[in-house]
């Protein structure tokens, strides 16, 4: 618990101190938060490292999958930040990846987990990282949507100061768009080629979601390229997409394991 606890106090010092900073005349946020973040990711990393040490099996339940996503938010939000001007999104990223983890660390241990073969491990892990990936993305379309709304209304608030250029923003958008893209991707032809039964009845409403939201964030890139597409058009296809896909992977969990108390 002690390791957990630790993370969780980093976590949301590093986005206390990145929004004080926000809220200053700075034009661009320090990095010397992204110190307290640092070893908040180790430190998430590691209580899910022992927690499978200790069982001998790695656990890939409700809370477990979530807190496992909430780090690889965090970890993608330290890439991004020290190769550009983007650690205002420690200030949303840090405190969901700590919430995260606090939940894994109060009810994620209740469940003994299940040795999974290595093709059924490699579909999960690539189903974590799309998730990972495809909710920064949403946090930047967010970011992106509140930036252009500020300018039209010439609100020019002081945060805006923390943000970089609308352009840079919505071309990170959409490179982690299509990262995310590609993962899901896999995700989905490793389904095919390593699950049994992908069609099964207690797996048909995950595999039609994230279909769904594959069409939807293929859609929405093949628009970006096709039509220029950007924007708030871009921002709703983005968030109606991740619904899709958080309601497939995470609401089948839900329902399976702490509802139907069956393996998802």
């Amino acid at each position: 618990m002690l390791p957990a606890m630790t993370a969780i106090v980093l976590y949301f010092g590093s986005a206390i101190w990145l929004g004080l900073a926000a809220r200053t005349e700075r034009t661009t946020l320090p990095r010397a938060p992204l110190f307290l973040a640092i070893p908040a990711v180790l430190l998430h990393a590691s209580v899910h490292w022992l927690a499978w040490r200790q069982t001998g099996a790695t656990d890939l339940h409700f809370f477990a999958a979530l807190s496992l996503v909430g780090l690889g938010m965090a970890l993608l939000t330290l890439l991004a930040a020290s190769a550009g001007r983007m650690q205002a999104l420690g200030v949303v990223v840090f405190p969901l990846a700590a919430l995260l983890l606090l939940s894994y660390a109060l009810y994620g241990h209740s469940t003994l987990p299940e040795p999974l073969d290595w093709r059924l491990l490699l579909h999960a892990w690539l189903a974590l990282l799309a998730n990972a990936t495809l909710a920064l993305s949403a946090v930047l379309a967010v970011f992106l949507w509140l930036q252009e709304r500020a300018l039209r209304r010439r609100t020019f608030h002081l945060w805006l100061r923390a943000l970089p250029p609308l352009t840079e923003l919505e071309a990170l958008l959409f490179r982690s768009i299509a990262v995310g893209f590609a993962l899901l991707t896999a995700t989905l032809l490793t389904g095919v080629l390593f699950v049994d039964d992908l069609f099964a009845q207690h797996l048909v409403h995950k595999t039609v979601l994230s279909v769904l939201s594959w069409l939807v964030f293929g859609g929405l890139l093949l628009g970006r390229h096709l039509r220029g597409w950007r924007g708030t058009k871009a921002v709703r296809w983005t968030l109606a997409a991740l619904i899709l896909l958080v309601l497939a992977f995470f609401g089948s969990k839900f329902v399976l394991e702490l509802i139907l108390h069956r393996s998802a």
